[in-house]
């Protein structure tokens, strides 16, 4: 695969051609097969994802003024999908009034890191701002629970999930870029926090309090594409802090939730890891995200480490998806197979898949390649 290749000919046009909303700011992500616009509601999420991956792209050396142009739009829009205090909804409708705001913070890490890439391209010192508020606020709430709905009844189930930790940390790995003395702690900090969750038997999307397993199905809940996801933020993590047995730690959770994951080709979305019924119905679904995280993940650990297992877990992902979820017709990626590599939903787009995991994969393994045949440190965010 030629990563930017794929990604200035198949990925970025098909969302700057068809997702930018001209008339009122943001983009849309309710893009059918061809790219044509079955929904206005707006993901807030995307709107800043997009706004990162635009902004990314821009700084990684794609100098394609058509990218400034769609992330001014995007960052224009997006106070509007928020409050006077900068918290944010999950949905908006097409002019950015709030439909729905949900009880996690994820809307405001994504418009954290979407305003610090910005800030990076432009120089606009609003963007900046802005970034360090949402950061604050989302940080604010991971480390005073009480101040959202919690998840579980705190009072019958005392359970620390995987998902906010690991969103803090690659967000903090972004805005230390303008700051690493205030971010670098907060990563220290949320490593610590994933790591509860490393187990023999995989990293569990729950655990209690103390960092011990518990015996539910929610408890033995392992979502391979996240660990996977997880696995290389901690690479990244170690290489800032040139500290190898984070890296062991990491590369362990590859070994894992490769064991766990990988069937026929492609990464599944859930298992047990007790090989006991899983619980969520999709479980067996392959969506397009985790094997992103997984090619991401192999592919480095590979470059770091030369061993050819990592090379080998690669290249049977990259095959998999290259048969199956790329449409070379239409462009962009496929984003839900049923198990046995049969597209279950022709959309493009929606409120959960945009232009993010995608576009990120492809430049951060350009990134990492770079880096790694110029014997750099692989600080690929």
């Amino acid at each position: 695969m030629n990563y930017i290749k794929h990604l200035t000919e198949d990925i970025l046009p098909f969302w700057l051609d068809n997702a930018i909303d001209e008339k009122q700011g943001g983009i849309f992500t309710q893009l059918d097969e061809k790219g044509n616009i079955y929904g206005t509601e707006k993901s807030v999420w995307f709107q800043g994802r997009a706004l990162y991956i635009f902004s990314f792209a821009y700084n990684c050396g794609i100098k394609d003024e058509r990218l400034l142009c769609a992330a001014k739009k995007i960052f224009e829009f997006l106070p509007k999908c928020g409050d006077e205090n900068h918290r944010m909804a999950f949905t908006v409708t097409r002019e950015g009034e709030e439909i729905q705001k949900r009880r996690y913070w994820f809307s405001e890490t994504f418009a954290a890191i979407g305003c610090c890439e910005y800030y990076l391209a432009t120089g606009d010192e609003n963007a900046k701002t802005l970034a360090e508020k949402y950061f604050g606020v989302a940080f604010s709430i991971y480390s005073d629970p009480s101040k959202t709905t919690p998840k579980f009844n705190p009072d019958t189930v005392k359970l620390h999930a995987l998902s906010p930790c690991m969103i803090l940390l690659s967000t903090s790995h972004v805005l230390r870029k303008i700051d690493p003395e205030k971010y670098d702690p907060i990563a220290k900090d949320m490593t610590k926090d994933i790591l509860l969750h490393l187990t023999d038997k995989g990293l569990l999307e729950n655990v209690s309090f103390d960092g011990k397993a518990v015996d539910t199905p929610v408890g033995r809940t392992v979502n391979p594409g996240h660990s996977l996801e997880a696995a290389w933020f901690l690479m990244v993590q170690s290489e800032l802090t040139d500290d190898p047995v984070l890296f062991e730690k990491a590369k362990k959770i590859i070994d894992i939730s490769m064991k766990l994951g990988l069937y026929d080709g492609g990464i599944i979305a859930f298992c047990d890891c007790d090989s006991k019924p899983a619980n969520a119905l999709e479980w067996d679904m392959k969506l397009w995200w985790p094997q992103c995280e997984a090619m991401i993940a192999n592919k480095m650990c590979y470059l770091k480490t030369g061993e050819k297992k990592y090379l080998d877990w690669y290249n049977e992902i990259e095959k998999y998806v290259e048969e199956h979820f790329v449409d070379r017709e239409n462009g962009e990626w496929y984003g839900y197979l049923h198990y046995d590599g049969t597209v279950a939903n022709t959309l493009k787009g929606n409120i959960f898949k945009g232009p993010f995991h995608i576009p990120r994969m492809l430049l951060l393994l350009d990134r990492m390649e770079k880096q790694a045949y110029n014997k750099q440190k692989l600080l690929i965010m």
